[in-house]
């Protein structure tokens, strides 16, 4: 058995590996850059060794920095998460050849399956069932063009080495396809240093569908059932979940079968994803499902694996990393209740979704539910909820940390288990109202409103059902009017003079108050009573917490930061309507018009690339393009002035 091993990756799939290694006695070695000096997984780990700067092409991504690191802590072995170097099939023997043992599979099986085209040719000649579209090498934008037309649209364009999301287009028309070609090739090379793509015909109301499957070195290969990623946001997946709704015993035994199928055909060896479109027009039928890709790794959902089949996934890996066979065999797994993941990031979706960084100066997520008392709309009497099933909270971040503009958003991911699928919803999404973070903006509203959608707790999921939902899920929630008063009532108390607090001329005593949050002032008037707590209370569970002379309300998966108000004779001047600020720290991609240009509403102005993505920044209107600061290739800080827009007359 492996004695000590270094993880070669950071943030809550770093903290999950040392975890599971722990348990069984294996000594941990963290790597950290820059940015991470203090960062939770360098401090869980047993030793940490820093190997550079912040940036990823300069710390996570040398592997020759992090072999050295291991070589120099007496690491047996290498285990490398998810994303970064996990399916570098160079690195992978690289780490092989100084002697190293690597958690994960042959370089060659990663070679095999890590260009979509070829491994996709491979699974056709292995049996398994493909999405029909265009493989092939020719990769000018003229014959990629006329693959699309030939397929019919929409298409969609996919990196051959991507993942994540990146690297991704679906086109709609033939207008849009040149655009799309040239940002999905920016963003591949940027991503995965290749910026071949391949084409897929883009399916009807589309189900992603995957399989987990686990290999050793005895020639065993086992699947453990199925997950359901279908809540996606531009090909991010958001929500995941174990088994997949509306599965039927056949149709499972025939998707799982396949993988199985896809694993071998290329000996493989560790834990494994097998990802499937399915059109679910029909519900899920065997002869509608077919192969997209596999992951040569760990995936980010996982956990949903582990609940639903009692395996500790990382704990197979390292064993059979040693030389021994699989744990189980296939007849010895089975699936129990049902599991479901939210991953909880760090951005806005008020604002479109973009990135949030700084410290996060409060931050909690509960780790067990008290029961829950409601106003029943049925029956107008109170009743309680008592939760079933259990909470599991992965994360690599907690109070004081720094979210960073360099890596992925994700700070952290929301598992409930229960025995059926509808207790595993209301638990999660009770679970990610209680989120409570500041000054960094969360999504947890948003995963909470699509938790209680009536097309998800239905099973009516499919790939493009948020965008379809639109404002009903994406929206900036407004603090309750009660949630107001209550907070009024607490900084009052804490602010005024004794002998004006709660004061009003032969009236039940009250006191209006303007409150301020980041950005808005609310009015609110103070000496509420029981009731309005009451109903707070029988709406929806709040929160109220002081800090530094104001207080923090956490409600729904949102948090504000509430002080009163106070009028000082002066305001600041406002930006005019047509100024184009920097959302975030990131690096300008590419600059589509010149001062003194005429604009239409819409219109893409430069495109901003922050933590791995891509941002257009858009006319708001009509107009002339009055001053630009932006250059190709410069880097730019948040709220920095990057264009302004001259509205036209009229």
């Amino acid at each position: 058995m492996i004695q000590s091993l270094l993880i070669a990756n950071r943030g809550e799939i770093a903290c999950r590996i040392i975890r599971t290694a722990r348990a069984m006695g294996i000594r941990t070695v963290a790597v950290y850059s820059d940015a991470d000096a203090t960062a939770l997984h360098v401090r869980s780990a047993d030793e940490a060794v820093h190997i550079g700067p912040a940036p990823v092409r300069e710390s996570y991504l040398l592997g020759d920095r992090i072999i050295a690191a291991a070589l120099q802590t007496g690491a047996q072995a290498i285990h490398p998460g998810y994303g970064f170097l996990s399916e570098n099939a160079e690195f992978a023997q690289a780490v092989i050849d100084a002697g190293l043992i690597w958690v994960g599979p042959n370089p060659s099986s990663i070679t095999a399956m890590g260009l979509k085209d070829a491994a996709k040719q491979l699974m056709q000649d292995a049996g398994v069932p493909t999405t029909p579209g265009y493989l092939g090498a020719d990769q000018s934008p003229a014959h990629l063009a006329a693959q699309a037309d030939a397929i019919g649209y929409p298409v969609l364009i996919k990196a051959v080495a991507g993942g994540g999301g990146k690297g991704m287009r679906k086109v709609d028309s033939p207008a849009d396809f040149a655009d799309a070609l040239a940002s999905c090739q920016r963003e591949a090379a940027s991503s995965f240093g290749n910026d071949h793509v391949l084409l897929e015909k883009w399916v009807t109301n589309p189900r992603h569908i995957e399989v987990q499957v686990f290999g050793d070195t005895h020639g065993n290969v086992v699947h453990l059932f199925e997950r359901d990623c279908s809540l996606q946001r531009r090909h991010q997946k958001v929500i995941e979940e174990a088994p997949a709704p509306g599965m039927d015993a056949a149709t499972r035994e025939a998707i799982c079968q396949a993988a199985v199928r896809a694993a071998k055909a290329v000996d493989y060896v560790g834990a494994g994803t097998i990802e499937f479109i399915a059109d679910g027009s029909e519900g899920l039928r065997a002869d509608r499902i077919w192969f997209m890709e596999m992951n040569t790794r760990l995936q980010v959902e996982h956990p949903v694996t582990e609940e639903i089949t009692g395996v500790d996934l990382v704990e197979w890996q390292l064993r059979v990393a040693s030389g021994e066979p699989l744990p189980k065999r296939q007849e010895e797994l089975s699936i129990n209740g049902h599991a479901m993941e939210a991953r909880l990031y760090a951005e806005n979706p008020a604002t479109g979704f973009l990135p949030s960084t700084g410290r996060l100066e409060h931050f909690s997520i509960p780790r067990s539910l008290d029961p829950y008392s409601y106003i029943a709309p049925s029956t107008g009497s109170l009743e309680t909820l008592n939760y079933c099933g259990y909470p599991r909270i992965e994360t690599g971040v907690e109070q004081g940390s720094d979210i960073s503009p360099f890596y992925d958003p994700m700070i952290a991911k929301l598992i409930w288990w229960a025995d059926s699928r509808r207790d595993a919803a209301r638990g999660l999404s009770n679970l990610v109202r209680r989120v409570e973070a500041w000054p960094v903006r969360t999504n947890a509203t948003f995963l909470h409103a699509l938790l209680v959608d009536p097309n998800f707790t239905s099973g009516a999921v499919h790939t493009g059902l948020i965008e379809q939902l639109g404002e009903d899920v994406v929206y900036d929630l407004e603090p309750p009017e009660g949630l107001l008063e209550l907070v009024a009532d607490a900084l009052v108390d804490r602010s005024l003079p004794t002998e004006l607090r709660g004061f009003r001329l032969n009236g039940v005593p009250q006191l209006a108050v303007r409150l301020k949050d980041r950005q808005n002032v609310f009015n609110a008037t103070t000496g509420v009573g029981r009731d309005v707590v009451q109903r707070l209370q029988d709406a929806d569970w709040f929160s109220l917490t002081p800090s530094d002379g104001a207080i923090l309300a956490a409600t729904q998966g949102q948090t504000w930061k509430f002080e009163v108000a106070r009028t000082d004779g002066a305001a600041a001047g406002a930006a005019s309507d047509g100024a184009i600020l920097s959302p975030m720290p990131g690096r300008i991609i590419s600059v589509s018009v010149a001062a003194g240009d005429a604009v239409v509403k819409g219109q893409k102005l430069l495109t901003l690339e922050a933590m791995k993505m891509e941002h257009s920044l858009i006319a708001p209107f009509d107009g002339t393009v009055a001053e630009l600061n932006a250059s190709e290739g410069g880097q730019v800080s948040e709220g920095v002035l990057l264009a302004n827009i001259e509205k036209a007359e009229g």
